[in-house]
């Protein structure tokens, strides 16, 4: 199979989250009420690294905006710190 070319390839942003809620299931269910299942699949969110506190997460570039205003309507204890493209800059 021949690789794709940059230029067809998912761009990404990796998302810092902290909060006392930093769950992977209450990130998803933050998610999937503000933007459904169709939204929840073009973000296509992954779980890269938690530990206590926080989580990174990696989304599609393109839903970055709904995933941000998911987070600030939600009642929880979240904030997304910070955004980038590399995720050795978020440390």
């Amino acid at each position: 199979m021949k690789p794709l070319k940059p230029s067809h390839r998912e761009k990404k942003r990796y998302l810092l989250i902290k909060g006392k809620d930093a769950n992977k299931k209450i990130i998803e269910k933050i998610i999937l009420e503000f933007i459904g299942i169709l939204g929840l699949a073009e973000a296509n969110p992954q779980f890269v690294k938690s530990g206590k506190g926080f989580i990174i997460l990696v989304i599609n570039r393109n839903s970055l905006d709904k995933i941000r205003t998911s987070f600030v309507i939600s009642k929880n204890d979240l904030q997304i710190v910070k955004v980038s493209g590399a995720i050795k800059n978020l440390k």
